[in-house]
């Protein structure tokens, strides 16, 4: 829970949306469910370019996905996690990537030097918003899952 920051003049453009303001909330709960995600449990406040997000989601990691698939979108600087989990997990931290970065790089600056072969961990941590591990862009927010 708490305060995520996104950059929100990049991102998944969805109806409505601009960089002045976030989508409405009924869009951001539809960009997360065209993931598979559910967000029947989820309630959406929408304040100009800052989301607040209540309500239960299944897992710590479905939780942070929720997060991340409103987040990344044009026009979000902001969204207040409120969100309950059922099921605890070890949370994610999240990194912004930036321009020159690749999966590579930031498992290697993430987990250390020599694990950069772990950034298959970052990518299957991301799916379903990515969809290839080459296609991440700067500005875009990321889940960095610690190694088990």
């Amino acid at each position: 829970m708490g305060l995520l920051s996104f950059v929100k003049s990049v991102g998944q453009k969805i109806f409505g949306a601009s960089e002045a303001q976030a989508a409405p909330a009924d869009e951001l709960k539809k960009e997360a469910a065209k993931y598979g995600l559910d967000v029947s449990k989820i309630d959406v406040h929408v304040d100009g370019d800052k989301v607040k997000v209540s309500g239960a989601a299944m897992s710590t990691e479905e939780a942070e996905k929720i997060i991340l698939a409103m987040g990344n979108t044009l026009g979000v600087s902001q969204i207040d996690n409120q969100l309950q989990v059922q099921k605890e997990a070890p949370t994610a931290h999240f990194y912004t990537v930036k321009k020159g970065d690749t999966l590579w790089k930031i498992a290697e600056e993430q987990y250390g030097k020599g694990k950069g072969a772990k950034h298959t961990v970052i990518f299957e941590a991301n799916k379903p918003m990515l969809t290839h591990p080459d296609k991440i862009y700067p500005g875009q927010v990321l889940r960095i899952p610690p190694l088990a």
